[in-house]
């Protein structure tokens, strides 16, 4: 197993829906963690890489309605 984090922000203010979007998103298989940032403006998807790829975390994301855009790891850390 080789997990790897993905950062995204959020491209429209955080609704309240999305938080069940993101409970569902739980249950995708090779799924692990997903973290939603205290400021409700990005996302962290935390995936097993030998199960799935960027491409197909994102297809879930957007099946699930989340208006995302992937973010590079250093600017999902800068405040």
């Amino acid at each position: 197993m080789s997990k790897v984090e993905l950062h995204y922000e959020f491209l429209a203010p955080f609704q309240d829906s999305w938080a069940e979007a993101i409970e569902r998103l739980h249950g995708v298989y090779g799924f692990h963690a997903l973290k939603l940032a205290p400021s409700l403006d990005r996302l962290t998807v935390v995936y097993d890489a030998s199960r799935l790829t960027p491409a197909d975390v994102e297809h879930h994301l957007r099946m699930a309605g989340l208006p995302v855009r992937r973010i590079a790891p250093q600017t999902a850390l800068a405040s």
